[in-house]
């Protein structure tokens, strides 16, 4: 089944961003609208996407558990599909929902991908990495992380291997929503995601040729 899409931007954005949410919140929770705002007043056309369990809330009362990542790629790959970019697309998403992408990226020939809040490990569980396809990802990335991350913390990310393709935004004191406490950080939350937006868009224009063609994704 065609998913349902949430846009924001302009139509006519050279580049364009498809989001999948995180494990636990849909499509629109206030975390996914506040990027999804910052990154179309960046410029790109932006599109998020509900995996069906997640969908499956809105109608159904019973609540699904979110399942496997893996097993979520082929509704990924649809999601693709039925959006029809018409050029560049950069893929992604939300903890989870960027750690599918990250899974696809390479295969579909994405122009980029975006993760936001990582989930390198599940919390309180540091050895239990999820990064080993991270090492050999051929697709620029860009990861954008809070510097108290349960999911990643910055000291544990400095000990991992990962791709060259790999630059990661660290935003400080922020959590996994990219939160930060602005009585310790100084930073407010609108702070962490105007520079987030900024430095999407200077990533995509440094990885993203000029006049490229529409993506293979």
């Amino acid at each position: 089944m065609a998913p349902n899409f949430l846009i924001d931007g302009p139509a006519r954005a050279k580049c364009s961003i498809l989001l999948a949410h995180g494990a636990g919140a849909p499509m629109d929770s206030p975390a996914m609208n506040a990027i999804a705002k910052s990154l179309a007043e960046a410029g790109f056309r932006v599109a998020r996407f509900e995996f069906d369990y997640m969908a499956s809330r809105r109608t159904s009362s019973g609540r699904k558990p979110p399942p496997r990542a893996e097993t979520l790629k082929p509704e990924y790959v649809v999601a693709i599909a039925a959006l029809k970019a018409g050029g560049p697309l950069i893929i992604g998403g939300k903890s989870m929902g960027g750690r599918v992408a990250s899974m696809i990226a390479d295969e579909r020939h994405a122009a980029g991908l975006l993760c936001l809040g990582y989930p390198f490990h599940p919390v309180g569980k540091p050895t239990q990495l999820r990064t080993a396809h991270l090492a050999d990802l051929k697709t620029p990335a860009l990861i954008v992380q809070g510097t108290r991350d349960p999911f990643g913390t910055r000291e544990e990310v400095a000990t991992y291997e990962l791709s060259k393709a790999i630059e990661i935004l660290w935003l400080e004191d922020g959590d996994h929503d990219l939160r930060p406490r602005k009585a310790v950080s100084g930073f407010s939350m609108a702070d962490h995601l105007k520079t987030m937006a900024a430095a999407a868009a200077g990533w995509a224009s440094a990885v993203i040729p000029t006049g490229a063609e529409r993506s293979e994704a």
